[in-house]
């Protein structure tokens, strides 16, 4: 189970996810997810609500092939259509991400590397953003970790997010019938704080920027993370937190 939460100027969305794993064998394995969002428009959005509501349940197979040399994993992510689009909680059509990930730690420093492909743009751990969007996109992560002090590291990343034809975003933060009230200027291309839903060319969607944060591992149930987020191309600074909890492992150790 995990909890978190973005906040920036066009609001906060927080994201409870619930899920069960399940592992095949030493090198793949399974997760379902049903993820449930709270949504709370900045004051400054004018005639925007807050929302909540699920959102679209996922399936992740996953694949690992730690090594000395290079340690490898890949998962494919499918989702379905059950959350409301008109909230920005789901496109409304079935999406998937692929994402491959490299790392090689030396001693306390673990440099990483990421790149997918996908038809949505998808939340991370440390941002979960202000809207979804439906259209074909790769996208590419490179970054490092460090540990600091017994359980607790930092770590910093950028990324890059490249849109492919066209692209259909769905505010989190701006409902059609505030929309259609109080439509509002769209500043820096960020059409999800002035439209519940726009469709238009790969630019709507199109991000880079960077990430840092801080975390800390307490036990082998218990995982706490705060960072922040800087889009570039939004022009947007977002601080985030998550809260981890591995209820099956938390179980079996009372048990003991």
């Amino acid at each position: 189970m995990a909890f978190g939460g973005t906040s920036n100027s066009a609001g906060q969305v927080y994201e409870l996810n619930t899920s069960v794993g399940y592992d095949f064998s030493s090198h793949f394995g399974a997760v379902v997810a049903a993820p449930i969002y709270f949504v709370r428009p900045s004051s400054t959005n004018t005639g925007a609500t807050s929302a909540n509501g699920l959102g679209d349940p996922y399936v992740n197979l996953h694949v690992k092939f730690p090594s000395p040399a290079i340690n490898f994993a890949s998962g494919l992510t499918g989702t379905a259509p059950v959350g409301d689009s008109e909230k920005g909680l789901s496109t409304g059509r079935a999406t998937f991400d692929w994402t491959s990930h490299i790392d090689h730690a030396f001693s306390d420093l673990n440099p990483f590397a990421e790149v997918g492909i996908a038809n949505t743009i998808m939340d991370s751990q440390l941002y979960v953003r202000p809207y979804t969007t439906l259209g074909f996109n790769t996208h590419f992560q490179i970054g490092a970790s460090y540990r600091v002090w017994k359980f607790v590291s930092l770590g910093a990343s950028g990324y890059d997010i490249v849109p492919h034809g066209q692209q259909t975003m769905f505010s989190r933060v701006k409902s059609a019938a505030a929309a259609s009230a109080n439509p509002g200027s769209i500043h820096s291309g960020r059409v999800f704080e002035s439209n519940q839903q726009t469709t238009g060319s790969a630019s709507i969607a199109q991000d880079h920027g960077f990430s840092a944060w801080i975390g800390a591992s307490p036990s082998n149930t218990v995982d706490l993370q705060l960072g922040f987020t800087r889009s570039m191309v939004y022009d947007l600074n977002s601080v985030a937190f998550n809260i981890g909890i591995n209820l099956g492992k938390l179980y079996r150790e009372s048990q003991k």
